[in-house]
């Protein structure tokens, strides 16, 4: 979509940083590309026979979306706010599935699966207006007991079946009537782009403060129905999509605020990341097999190359968690949108390579991935213990640190070793192979360099037994 990166921003990222400029051209790219899906789409219903797509359904989705273009011409930031956010993608990308897909007996309506995903649009275009500020009237449908307006929040109905509510929006002001019983529900927009209102019915998505002046607030979104894949359990460890309380919110934002100064700590290109590319929060259960009450100590977080922006994640321990996870996961952020801009190598998908911080094989990509959002991890934790004031701070972030570094050790020869790197894979392997070793320049404690060795060793020792070499 954007043309290849100048080498000097391949080197930036090789060595796992980017400045502004770097991470907005993958950005514009990763946007772009989603608007081409979404117009995609529509031509994908267009084309569509009407077994798959019946006439009132497309007449709909047409509806919906003359709906997106007036609120665009009134408030095009606005809507792209919608249309951008993160787990937008998974949804028009399942949609496109469907309508390609081999389609129903002749005669019949579309599966219930498609129905409700060309549902979201309905609901997608409603939250576009609402934030556009464009008065509207409407009838949505809820599905499992639950009407999403993406961004903004939800509605629970109360019957767990699908039902109709009726939606009307003008002067700042929401009402939703469920269909099935009650009084309508009342919500009110606020400036920075949230909603409240005094009806338990409402659940709204949490804001969590912006880390920089000139960026918007970051939402803990626990309520849309696309979060996840669906899968359960979920693939890799991870936990599935959690609901969190009034007391979880407390403890997200508690947390949150916490995470800047940390950020900092590891460089100003760590909270550089976070401003540009991290657009809302995906927040997790305990991850599998932390006990019946969850173990604080025990940690899952994840990314989705199709949900571009988002952090799945579990709730972080501490701030310092906090802060390394989103140094983590928006490495693959990063990696990803690289890749989809410029091809990093030609290797093909088996999985065959040892990686010490999964027990199963790993494709080559993989590999690729793993390390580099482990060395970014290396030189955060440096960076922690080296500015430390406290000992037990400073000790932990050395075993990390520690950990880390002999992790991507441990795989670099692979990746160097790689006949099918591309010329910018080259760049980039290279770069990262430069910043491993400008982490020799402050080693760590021997203790810790020596429980890291050994960790490293016996995992590819157990690696082996289950693997073979």
């Amino acid at each position: 979509m954007i043309p290849p990166l100048p080498d000097h921003m391949l080197r930036r990222l090789g060595r796992t940083e980017g400045d502004a400029d770097t991470l907005r051209v993958l950005v514009r790219d990763q946007d772009t590309r989603r608007l081409v899906l979404l117009r995609a789409l529509l031509d994908a219903a267009g084309a569509a026979p009407t077994t798959v797509l019946p006439y009132g359904a497309l007449d709909r989705l047409r509806q919906d979306w003359a709906l997106l273009e007036e609120a665009e011409r009134a408030d095009r930031t606005a809507v792209r706010t919608v249309l951008l956010h993160p787990l937008t993608g998974p949804w028009a990308q399942r949609c496109l599935r469907g309508l390609a897909g081999p389609g129903p007996t002749a005669g019949l309506a579309p599966g219930p699966g498609l129905r409700a995903d060309l549902d979201h649009l309905s609901a997608l275009a409603a939250a576009a207006a609402i934030r556009a500020g464009i008065p509207f009237t409407t009838r949505l449908t809820a599905h499992d007991g639950l009407l999403p307006l993406p961004t903004l929040g939800a509605l629970r109905t109360a019957h767990e079946a699908s039902g109709t509510v009726d939606v009307t929006f003008s002067g700042g002001e929401l009402t939703l009537r469920d269909s099935s019983t009650g009084p309508p529900l009342v919500a009110h927009t606020h400036p920075d782009g949230t909603t409240g209102s005094a009806d338990p019915r409402w659940l709204p998505v949490l804001a969590l403060p912006a880390l920089q002046d000139g960026i918007g607030p970051v939402p803990l979104d626990d309520v849309d129905p696309y979060r996840t894949d669906g899968r359960r359990p979920q693939p890799h460890g991870l936990s599935t999509a959690a609901r969190v309380d009034d007391h979880a919110r407390k403890t997200w934002a508690e947390s949150w605020a916490g995470v800047a100064p940390l950020l900092r700590v590891g460089g100003e290109h760590r909270i550089t990341e976070v401003a540009v590319l991290l657009r809302c929060l995906v927040p997790l259960g305990p991850p599998p097999g932390s006990g019946p009450a969850g173990d604080s100590a025990a940690h899952c977080s994840g990314t989705r190359r199709e949900a571009f922006g988002a952090v799945l994640s579990s709730r972080p321990a501490t701030p310092a968690y906090f802060a390394s996870t989103l140094v983590h996961e928006l490495q693959h952020t990063k990696l990803a949108a690289l890749c989809a801009l410029v091809p990093l190598h030609h290797e093909d998908a088996a999985p065959r390579h040892f990686a010490p911080w999964r027990p199963d094989p790993r494709p080559f990509d993989g590999l690729l991935q793993g390390a580099y959002s482990h060395l970014a991890l290396a030189d955060y934790w440096q960076r922690f213990a080296l500015g430390a004031r406290r000992v037990t701070h400073r000790d932990l972030a050395w075993a990390e640190h520690a950990r880390c570094r002999e992790q991507v050790g441990a795989v670099l020869p692979a990746l160097a070793g790689s006949a099918a790197l591309t010329r910018e894979g080259r760049i980039l392997v290279n770069e990262m192979i430069t910043l491993y070793h400008r982490l020799d320049d402050c080693p760590p404690p021997a203790g810790h360099l020596a429980r890291a060795e050994a960790y490293v060793a016996t995992t590819k020792v157990i690696w082996q037994q289950r693997n073979g070499p």
